[in-house]
């Protein structure tokens, strides 16, 4: 630790995410159908090769799924969370675990690691969006 002021001075209390998807009705169907997250609209995306770019409230976070006209050639490495650098997961923290767990499953959505305990009073599942990208659910005593 130091004692060197944080550079950031915060406008909002939350982040914003950014995911390029290759489908975006595939993106929109677990992240908007599945998750029920709050669709906030659609908008033409402001740079890069043109697209759209589709925003959905996540609590106090807003997450935006990016669909390109054209797909870009590389995708990001498999493997989950060890299997590259990089940005790898993200996480949702909630209070019902094992009801966001059973609706993916029944949507079809990959449950890569099934709601467990880490340590007393935390529990986490691992889930895959439609492209592969791990989301974290943390749930807390």
């Amino acid at each position: 630790m130091t004692d060197t002021p944080a550079l950031i001075r915060h406008g909002q209390r939350a982040i914003d995410l950014g995911i390029v998807v290759r489908d975006a009705e595939a993106a929109l169907g677990f992240y908007r159908d599945v998750l029920g997250l709050v669709d906030e609209g659609s908008m033409p995306m402001p740079v890069g090769a043109g697209g759209t770019m589709h925003r959905l409230r996540c609590g106090d976070s807003l997450i935006k799924l990016v669909a390109f006209d054209e797909n870009p050639e590389a995708k990001a490495p498999r493997g989950g969370i060890p299997g590259a650098s990089g940005y790898r997961y993200f996480t949702i923290h909630v209070v019902n675990i094992d009801e966001i767990a059973e609706a993916c499953r029944s949507a079809g959505v990959r449950v890569v690691v099934e709601p467990v305990e880490i340590r007393p009073g935390v529990r986490i599942a691992l889930i895959n969006d439609p492209d592969g990208n791990t989301v974290e659910f943390v749930e807390s005593a």
